[in-house]
């Protein structure tokens, strides 16, 4: 909470009335002009706090008009009634006179933006401009001089266009920026940007006369005139953003004008503003293009350009101002956003101005932008009000005085259970916790900071330090002395005060005794802080020192650390504090641009780190192995609410080392784009910005860890410290009343409020070894250890403290511990929930129910939403009352209980009288059928009116009734028709007589109730007929059957016992038996009802055989046996043998059915042969009567040719080999090669491949490939070879291929080395001719290749082949003899060509020779020798094997090769 201190000027004794004021805009000096009641006035200056300054007055004969202060240097201008301008310097208090120039009153005193000129005017019109040299004294002659002849009422400067600040280019390079540097050394290329320099002085101004016109004069003395309006002007503001020209005149006519280049001014805006007009009225410009005024009104007019609005900001009585308190001067101060007001009765008010970010987020416009504080009490009637200087000074004139207000922030303090509190700038509140007593402390000085102990209570205000302690009921003043130190601390008897570079040891009566020294680079002492036997020290420079203050004197326990070294961005040390054991010091800092910085820093002395919790994120970063932070992922603070903050206060416990406290505020926006604070927290506004307290622990394993947080009360001000078991707080004015209530008017009001720590609740009195074991308790707790937490705390009897471990548990999901805390805290119902949440599977489940009982709301909800228990999630808005919430779960996630969450709101809805609301939910969960009669039976009208509404054939059944029951039977009829409940219609009719009417409705409806009921009533009238008819619409044929019974209706019996149940047609079947002259109605029904051997003894008695064969017809294999076998008898008797054989399958009687077939010679269909098979399972006959039974079907099935059924019959019989036998007879090759591959047997292969060569292998490379494959699987090498052998042989005869049959005999002569003959001479007999098949082959294909090269050579050795006796055997003779006619034709040799042709003829006179000579040969040959071509009938071909195509002879050969390529794999 902050105060205004009031400093009265100290004005020399001759000062008169003071009559204005102005303040410097960079320094704390303030002029004051006064006018004395004898004639003639003075100036003054004076300091911060009212000193005036020596040498400063200056006093005239005539009154001062003007006051204007340098913008950059300590010099004041001074212009008089007489027409004199002053030049005063404070800085050397040298004075001096301007050339006179002006015989008039000075109406305009005006220096431009950097101070290099200054503008003087007077009432007659005289302009000058005066330029200053580097001493600040005018040069000579004025710069420009000008006349307008009329008084020159404002002036003011146009800025210079965009250009570098040079001043501040200046201090930059100074400082060591490289920017600036680069900037300024124009030699350094490459580096930096160019100094660009706008036009010096911006001499460009703005001239406002009496009479209403403006000028423009520009830097060359150029005058044009801008506009002339329509009164004198009252105010002249140039709006640099927007770059217009703002024109007030004393009408109170606003206008805005745009300036051209040539110095004119185009209107842009003209408006009226309201409000009297008024000579001495204020008129200022605040931020975002606001305007304010106050003309001596109750209020103060606001005028937003850019949003062209307007409103009125008023003095509220309760806040403490008087009705019909005006305004009479206001002044705004941008750094701290506050519009501050003067008022007729002595008090200011103050508006502070809502921030930029609350604005934007909660769309604050207008008057909402601004909250009224309370005011500032003084005295007389405040004529002007001034903010100004750097450190935001607010000047008072009250015309009989001037009061300077310094802002200051109340001082507090806690230490060893004694808190003192500032309520006034001379006064505190002092509480003293262990006795209870409360004093009400005044002092002569301003208290700008107080510390406490047991025994002292000192307080100082920079200059004086006072000394006082406790003596009985009251406090004695016992020192005082003077020391200018703002930093003051206290450890026994021992006082700490800083100066440059050393901090003071002094005695309670101000002696020094010890000196703690500082090195020039470590800075001036500037900060103290003692906790337990600590001190830390912090210096302006960033640097924090640790002093041991245990012994007799202070002694370093730590090394200073420069802070800037550590923390990036480093502004400066706000605050600094260490911990009971010295081992940690946390720090406030802000940052290098003056903002608050949102990190919490933590210094640790022993291991010499730094780390930090940054709040606008909840990040904890420790410092890692080289220096680095590392974000601790571990302790992010999970709460939203939190986050965005930044601390603005902390506390170590006095006792606890590891406890840690600290106050957090949201950060705002302010107009300078920093963190600010807004006032409206302190001062209880409606909407204040959100204050939490954080606490954690620190130690050096654990690190930094949060620990508890909760949001400050609305009745604290502020956070004031942390003793065990309490936090402390100070309260906010007025509230200290509130608790009291009617407080004796002696009694000392309670400044302070604590509160207990949350493990502490129920514990406050508790003795230190509970209190010790509770704070190991929260420690435990805090980092999780749940064991050390429990065994902390076991032999503690406090239901708070068990129902914190609890609510633990839920963090860590220890559910074991949880059950334990409940017992201790006796939660019986909490104890009985979770038992009963142990069978959800979830752990999050069982857990968010203990969160639930334990009022943990927000923890349950995320509990329930982690592991998607959609249901019980549900259940818990319904619970809680989040009716919203738990319909849209319902909707999206948990349909399943959509009706019953719907039914459950219209419930309440209900129980809270919203009847229109709950009947629509009633409606969505389907149950208002029932529910809203309920609900409105009531109100009979609407429950009619809703009923209609619904058009819903169970309302109006339900109405019906209603209305049925309150005898209203002609209305109860026509709903009954709406809602076609026909059975209620035609029941009513009967009872209102009208059968007639029900028989039509039971006719045209057919409903069946409606029929049975009517029956009903016919048959009690004894009309038969028409019951016997409606039962029968009714399908009630039991009763119509009766009927027809007992009334000898037999006609329709049969018809209806025919559509009855199985029963009924059973006892009409009784009834015809027993009547004995129908008996095929009987059998008929005896059959029908599924009595078979009832219907067969019959209809076997009575001869009816029609009967007999439909009977049969519905036999199957779930018939009793004996019945099928009697009605088989039957049909064999009579030659139905097909018939027969299915009621003997039915009967499973297996053989007798094969037999009956082979007798009968019947053809066994496939359905046959699969009811005649037994499944494996079977236990009816032992596998091998199964297999032999499927032997015989198969056999039967050989006989009669169904061979592939066969097949099958055999494979299930488990022998192959006849199956494989049953296969080849069908011929099926693709089946036989399918069946071969599956069998996988010996046998099988080479059925199949005997049977695959008894086709046109030659013809199908597939089936070569298949015979070779089944040969080999089936090591048949021998059948292999021989196949092989016929392979070489069609090669020989079909293609003349003696290469490829070289393979096909080579192949064979390895498959029959591998085949194992018993006959061993045999199989040497083969291999020996296979061996010389080989070799003759092989010569004859020598011979021919050889050709080419050596024709003679060839010839030769054809000729010895000729020679061997068995040649034909694997060479044939034709083609050795066609070698010869080519070669001799070839040679011109046509005799021996013919001769051997003729031999040729007479070795095989059967043979044709053009198979093997080309026609063409032989008649080149015959006509070589002029014998005539003989055709003899034995020229026929004959070939074992004619080829038609040679196309498909290519194919074949093709596919012989690779045949022949995969044999070498195969063998």
């Amino acid at each position: 909470m902050a105060v205004y201190f009031d400093h009265h000027i100290e004005a020399p004794d001759s000062v008169g009335s003071p009559s204005h004021i102005a303040w410097h805009s960079s320094y704390t000096l303030l002029a004051v002009a006064s006018v004395s009641t004898a004639g003639g006035g003075s100036v003054d200056i004076y300091q911060e706090q009212g000193n005036h300054i020596a040498n400063s007055h200056t006093e005239r004969s005539s009154k001062p008009t003007l006051l204007s202060w340098h913008p950059l240097k300590q010099i004041l201008a001074i212009g008089w009634e007489s027409g004199e301008v002053l030049i005063f310097s404070e800085q050397d208090g040298d004075q001096y006179m301007v050339p006179p120039v002006h015989s008039s009153v000075i109406t305009v005193l005006e220096w431009n933006r950097t101070g290099s000129h200054l503008v003087t005017a007077d009432k007659h019109g005289i302009l000058a401009l005066w330029k200053l040299d580097h001493r600040g004294r005018m040069q000579g002659n004025p710069h420009m001089k000008q006349e307008y002849r009329k008084c020159i009422s404002h002036c003011v400067f146009q800025p210079p266009p965009p250009g570098e600040d040079l001043v501040q280019l200046a201090k930059a390079a100074v400082s060591g920026d490289q920017k600036a540097l680069d900037m300024f050394n124009w030699r350094k290329a490459g580096k930096g940007d160019h100094l660009k320099a706008g036009p010096q002085g911006g001499l460009t101004m703005f001239i406002g006369a009496a009479d209403g016109y403006v000028y423009c004069v520009d830097e060359k003395g150029k005058r044009s005139q801008v506009t002339c309006a329509d009164g004198p002007v009252w105010q002249l503001m140039y709006l640099e953003k927007k770059e217009v020209l703002l024109v007030v005149t004393e009408n109170m006519q606003l206008s805005r004008y745009s300036i051209t280049p040539d110095g004119t001014g185009q209107e842009l805006m003209k408006v009226k503003l309201s409000g009297k007009a008024s000579t001495c009225a204020d008129i200022i410009w605040l931020d975002g293009g606001i305007l304010a005024t106050a003309t001596g009104e109750v209020v103060i007019r606001v005028w937003d350009l850019e949003r062209d609005d307007n409103y009125v900001l008023s003095l509220e009585e309760q806040l403490g101002f008087e009705p019909g308190e005006c305004v009479n001067s206001i002044s705004y101060c941008a750094a701290k956003c506050i519009l501050a007001a003067g008022t007729s009765k002595g008090r200011i008010a103050m508006w502070q101005n809502v921030p930029m970010a609350i604005r934007n987020t909660q769309k604050v416009e207008g008057k909402e932008r601004w909250k009224l504080q309370a005011p500032t009490e003084l005295e007389g009637n405040i004529s002007q009000i001034k903010w100004g200087s750097n450190k935001y000074l607010l000047a008072v004139n009250t015309s009989n005085t001037v009061l300077i207000l310094s802002e200051h922030t109340m001082s507090v303090c806690l230490n060893q259970q004694v808190a003192a509190v500032q309520v006034a700038p001379k006064q505190l509140n002092i509480t003293y916790f262990s006795s209870g007593m409360q004093h009400s402390l005044r002092t002569d000085i301003h208290i700008k900071g107080v510390f406490v102990t047991k025994e002292t209570i000192i307080v100082w205000n920079g200059k004086q330090i006072n000394v006082v302690e406790p003596s009985g009921p009251v406090l004695q003043n016992t020192a005082s002395f003077l020391c200018d130190s703002l930093a003051v601390a206290v450890h026994e008897e021992n006082i700490y005060t800083v100066e440059p570079h050393r901090v003071q040891v002094r005695t309670l009566q101000g002696t020094v005794k010890q000196l703690l020294v500082f090195s020039d680079s470590e800075g001036n002492p500037c900060l103290l802080h003692v906790c337990g036997s600590f001190l830390t020290v912090g210096t302006d420079t960033g640097h924090i020192k640790v002093f041991d203050l245990s012994r007799r004197e202070a002694k370093a326990h730590s090394n200073v650390k420069n802070m800037s070294e550590l923390i990036p961005g480093f502004g400066g040390i706000v605050s600094a504090k260490c911990n009971a054991n010295g081992g940690k010091v946390s720090l406030l800092v802000r940052r290098a641009d003056g903002a608050p910085d949102s990190k919490m820093y933590f210094y640790d002395v022993e291991l010499d780190t730094l780390s930090f919790f940054d709040f606008s994120d909840g990040h904890l970063y420790n410092e890692g192995p080289h220096g680095d932070n590392i974000d601790d992922q571990k302790h992010h603070l999970e709460r939203a609410e939190l986050l965005g903050h930044y601390p603005i206060s902390h506390f170590w416990d006095p006792d606890e080392s590891r406890l840690f406290a600290c106050e957090v505020v949201k950060a705002l926006l302010g107009p300078n784009k920093q963190c600010v604070l807004d006032d409206s927290k302190r001062e209880g506004s409606s909407e204040p910005v959100e204050s939490f307290v954080i606490s954690f622990f620190s130690t050096q394993e654990h690190g930094v860890l949060f620990q508890d947080s909760f949001p400050l009360l609305p009745a604290h001000q502020a956070l004031l410290g942390l003793e065990v078991p309490y936090f402390y707080f100070t309260k906010k004015p007025g509230e200290e009343e509130k608790e009291s209530g009617a407080a004796p008017e002696s009694a000392v009001p309670q400044m302070v409020a604590k509160r207990a720590l949350r493990d502490f609740v129920g514990l406050e009195d508790c003795d230190k070894a509970t209190r010790e074991a509770m704070m190991n308790f929260s420690f435990y707790l805090t980092i999780g250890d749940m064991d050390e937490a429990f065994k902390s705390i076991k032999l503690i009897r406090s239901e708070a403290v068990w129902e914190n471990m609890a609510r633990m548990c839920v963090k860590t999901r220890r559910l074991d511990v949880a059950k334990v805390c409940l017992g201790n805290m006796g939660h019986a119902r909490g104890a009985k929930a979770l038992r009963e949440a142990e069978q959800e599977p979830e752990l999050d489940a069982r857990v968010a129910m203990l969160a639930v009982q334990l009022g943990m709301l927000e923890d349950a909800e995320q509990l329930y939403k982690n592991c998607k228990r959609y249901d019980l999630l549900n259940k818990f808005y319904q619970a809680s009352g989040q009716w919203e919430k738990g319909i849209e779960t319902a909707e999206g996630h948990d349909r399943v209980h959509l009706r019953t969450t719907y039914y459950n709101f219209a419930k309440h809805l209900e129980a809270i009288a919203d009847r229109n609301l709950a009947l629509t939910f009633y409606e969505k969960s389907d149950t208002h059928r029932f529910e809203a009669p309920r609900m409105l039976l009531e109100d009979l009208q609407a429950l009619e009116i809703y009923v209609n509404k619904m058009m819903d054939k169970n309302l109006w059944k339900w109405w019906a009734q209603y209305l049925e029951s309150q005898s209203s039977m002609e209305s109860a009829l026509k709903y009954y028709d709406l809602a076609q409940d026909y059975l209620s219609l035609v029941r009513v009719h009967c009872y209102l007589g009208n059968i007639q009417k029900a028989s039509e409705i039971a006719n045209e409806t057919g409903n069946r109730a409606a029929s049975y009921h009517l029956a009903r009533q016919y048959e009690s009238q004894d009309e038969i007929q028409q019951a016997v008819h409606f039962y029968t619409r009714a399908q009630a044929y039991n009763n119509a059957i009766r009927l027809c019974k007992e009334n000898g209706l037999d006609g329709q019996l049969m018809n209806l016992a025919l559509l009855s149940s199985p029963e009924d047609m059973m006892e009409a079947a009784r009834y015809y038996e027993e009547k004995g002259d129908q008996m095929d109605r009987a059998v008929m029904l005896y059959h029908k009802a599924g009595y078979f051997s009832k219907a067969l003894e019959l209809a076997s008695a009575t001869q009816q055989f029609v009967a007999l064969q439909q009977i049969a017809e519905d036999l199957n294999e779930k018939s009793d046996p004996a019945l099928l076998a009697r009605c088989s008898d039957f049909f064999i008797e009579h030659g139905q043998y097909e018939k027969a054989v299915e009621l003997l399958l039915a009967a499973r009687k297996y053989y007798e059915a094969l037999q009956l077939c082979l007798d009968q010679n019947l053809t066994i269909t496939e359905e046959m042969a699969e009811k005649m098979t037994v499944s494996k399972d079977s236990k009816e006959i032992s596998e091998e009567s199964r297999r032999e039974l499927l032997e015989r079907i198969a056999d039967c099935c050989m006989r009669q040719g169904n061979y592939h059924l066969a097949t099958k019959k055999y494979t299930q019989a488990g022998n192959k080999e006849k199956a494989m036998r049953a296969l080849l007879k069908s011929g099926d090759t693709e089946k036989i090669i399918f069946f071969a591959g599956v069998s996988r047997q010996k046998e099988i292969y080479i059925l199949a491949a005997n049977y695959l060569q008894s086709l046109d292998w030659s013809k199908d490379p597939e089936i070569m490939k298949n015979i070779i494959t089944f040969y080999t699987k089936g090591r048949a090498y021998e059948l292999l070879a021989g196949f092989f052998d016929a392979c070489a042989q069609v090669e020989i005869d079909e293609f003349q291929e003696y290469e490829k049959a070289l393979g096909a005999l080579t192949e064979a002569y390895k498959s029959l080395t591998k085949a194992k003959m018993r006959n061993t001479e045999e199989q040497e007999e083969k291999l020996s001719g296979l061996q010389k098949k080989i070799t003759l082959v092989k010569r004859f294909i020598q011979a021919r290749r050889i050709y080419e090269e050596d024709p003679k050579e060839s010839i030769r050795q054809c000729e010895l082949l000729l020679e061997e006796p068995d040649l034909n055997i694997a060479v044939r003779i034709g083609d050795v003899y066609g070698l010869f006619v080519e070669h001799y034709t070839q040679q011109g040799n046509f005799q021996m060509a013919y001769r051997c042709l003729e031999d040729m003829r007479k070795k095989m006179p059967t043979v044709n020779v053009k198979y093997y000579v080309k026609q063409e040969t032989v008649d080149t040959v015959h006509q070589a020798l002029g014998i005539p071509v003989s055709h003899s009938s034995t020229s026929e071909c004959i070939r074992h094997n004619s080829i038609e195509d040679g196309e498909e002879v290519e194919d074949v050969s093709d596919a012989y090769n690779e045949v022949e390529g995969n044999l070498r794999t195969v063998a």
